[in-house]
């Protein structure tokens, strides 16, 4: 067994939870921390590139509550939930977090799993550097493939792939696309709309009654696929995960330069955030359309200020920590109210018919303290475009030459689009869906990088750099920097 010693709230721990999968013995991933006692619940606090993250659950459970079955190998092949969804990832996965899982297991994790861990199904995986090769989606970008055809009713056809892993469109499955898409985080699910980048687990709308639907039901569909379980997971069973994991609420608590986000009137830190409400379609400007309602965005009554974490540091002097604490609140003050001029996106220009819509961060990101949007509005800002050059890259400048891309025909227009991933018109057959996906929820980023669905954005400065580029926003050094220190802060 190796031993590890954590930093840990300030004290070296001991760690010797382990976890026997076939003749060896490692130390179990989510065990790199421990859950202490605190007034909103147990919590568990981990370090990463950024300063310290916390998790807290307000239950009552431990946060690592190896006894539910959200812990429990309820399948064939050694994964559980908590394999994709790590507290000390802030509830998902990191590409470092992998290597480092990979290099201590030879690669015999259980996430690396060819059913869906691997760049193909038929991937060689007999050797170390095969293995390596083979799960090379999962160690630089952390992402799952996820399989998915095209509906037999869709508005659209295939008209050709190109695949670097040779089997997306045209394998056994009935020519099932590759997807590759980062696991999403286990955490602060009250504040959900959306379940899955493409929404594929959202039955129902607006109300607590559908998010459990949804999530139970989510929890069976990855345990029979992910985890290749042969059979359907039992109600109480179902239940039991659900109610651990949106019992829980992670978000950052202390910046290397900032100290701690709770200081001097600012409220950082899942404490706070376990407080806040949430109403299906608050202070939403867009998603409103998918419902019918007659909805414009320009003029929608709704709050850009989303969030307000570090107003009490916008007056600091600038001077030693105070001066890394001004600029999380003028990041947050770039975040809610920089102009952006919203053009060719698809889910807001073309379905309100309107070139050109003046708005900021939050008119997509408009939960308030969440950063979600409030109810489905599936969106394609270009994350899934095609490499435009050599090096791999976009038209606005993410890494995406590893992804295998999709020419797409209308069958009724002819039109063409080109994609890495069709996102939410996989699952509703309609050509207006071809590369929209959800935004997810944007607390606890720090620790769980890559970012964006395909995990194109190596750093939160890649983040920045993709919008700036995107939308011609034309940030300063300054702006760039200051916006980065408040997403680390969340």
């Amino acid at each position: 067994m190796k031993s590890v010693l954590r930093q840990y709230s300030g004290q070296c721990v001991a760690v010797a939870v382990v976890l026997a999968i076939g003749s060896s013995t490692l130390l179990a991933p989510w065990a790199l921390g421990a859950d202490s006692a605190g007034p909103h619940g147990s919590i568990y606090t981990v370090h990463n590139e950024s300063g310290m993250a916390r998790t807290i659950n307000v239950a009552g459970f431990p946060v690592v509550a190896e006894s539910n079955p959200f812990f429990l190998d309820l399948g064939v092949n050694g994964r559980r939930c908590v394999t994709c969804h790590e507290p000390t990832n802030n509830m998902s996965v990191s590409a470092a977090g992998l290597r480092a899982r990979f290099e201590a297991t030879d690669g015999t994790d259980p996430i690396f799993r060819t059913n869906d861990g691997s760049n193909s199904p038929l991937a060689d995986v007999s050797t170390l550097e095969a293995r390596r090769t083979a799960y090379s989606m999962l160690l630089t970008k952390g992402l799952i493939r996820v399989g998915i055809s095209i509906p037999a009713n869709a508005e659209f056809e295939l008209l050709s792939v190109h695949d670097p892993y040779g089997y997306a469109g045209n394998n056994a499955n009935g020519n099932e696309l590759s997807l590759f898409r980062r696991p999403l985080p286990s955490t602060n699910l009250v504040f959900l709309s959306t379940v899955m980048w493409d929404g594929r687990e959202t039955f129902q709308k607006g109300s607590s009654a559908a998010i459990h639907f949804d999530l139970v039901d989510q929890a069976n569909s990855a345990t029979r696929g992910h985890a290749q379980a042969p059979s359907p997971i039992d109600q109480a069973t179902r239940d039991a995960i659900f109610a651990y994991e949106t019992t829980l609420y992670t978000a950052q608590v202390f910046d290397r330069t900032a100290g701690d986000l709770s200081a001097a009137g600012a409220q950082g830190g899942p404490e706070t955030l376990s407080l806040q409400p949430f109403m299906f379609g608050g202070n939403d400007p867009l998603g409103c359309n998918a419902s019918g309602a007659n909805c414009d965005p320009q003029n929608a009554t709704f709050n850009p200020i989303v969030f307000t974490e570090f107003d009490a540091w916008a007056s600091l002097t600038r001077t030693g920590r105070n001066r890394a604490r001004a600029a999380i609140a003028r990041g947050q003050d770039l975040f809610n109210t920089l102009p952006i001029r919203i053009t060719n996106v698809s889910g807001i220009n073309d379905d309100f018919n309107a070139p050109v819509v003046v708005g900021s961060c939050t008119t997509c990101h408009d939960t308030p303290h969440a950063g979600d949007h409030s109810a489905p509005a599936p969106l394609n800002i270009g994350i899934a475009d095609p490499p435009v050059g050599a090096d791999g890259l976009n038209a606005s400048g993410l890494a995406i030459g590893d992804m295998p891309v999709y020419t797409l025909r209308n069958k009724t227009t002819g039109e063409i689009k080109v994609v890495t991933d069709p996102g939410r018109a996989l699952i509703t057959g309609k050509w207006k869906d071809v590369g929209r996906f959800k935004g997810p929820i944007l607390r606890g980023l720090a620790g769980r990088a890559p970012y964006f669905h395909n995990g194109s954005a190596a750093t939160l400065a890649h983040a920045v750099k993709f919008y700036d580029t995107r939308f011609n926003l034309n940030l300063t050094e300054q702006q760039k920097d200051d916006l980065i220190a408040f997403l680390r802060s969340l």
